[in-house]
């Protein structure tokens, strides 16, 4: 694949959870450039980044402000959790559970 072709189709979802939600929000969601952004905002404040193309392929499809669908929830806890083994200290910025570049 080229490399403009991995540039334009580049995904990238936020979310966002509070206590007061039932399930994790997408706050921000993009494809290219606008993807290559929200990681390069996330990584600015400290925000760790998981990659996994599938994921981000399905959740791109959601309309941001929603919450994610229940059949989504587990995926999204591992990755929580996955996070969770980390300190702050030691964690990288970025995690890849798919290398393969949709």
């Amino acid at each position: 694949m080229s490399r403009y072709k991995d540039k334009i189709s580049k995904k990238a979802v936020a979310l966002k959870y509070d206590n007061d939600q039932i399930a994790p929000m997408i706050v921000a969601s993009g494809m290219g450039h606008v993807a290559e952004k929200i990681v390069e905002l996330a990584a600015d404040n400290n925000v760790p980044v998981y990659e996994d193309t599938s994921l981000a392929t399905v959740l791109s499809r959601l309309e941001l402000g929603t919450e994610i669908p229940e059949e989504l929830y587990k995926a999204i806890v591992d990755i929580y959790v996955y996070f969770l083994k980390f300190s702050p200290s030691n964690s990288p910025s970025t995690s890849e559970a798919d290398t393969n570049k949709s």
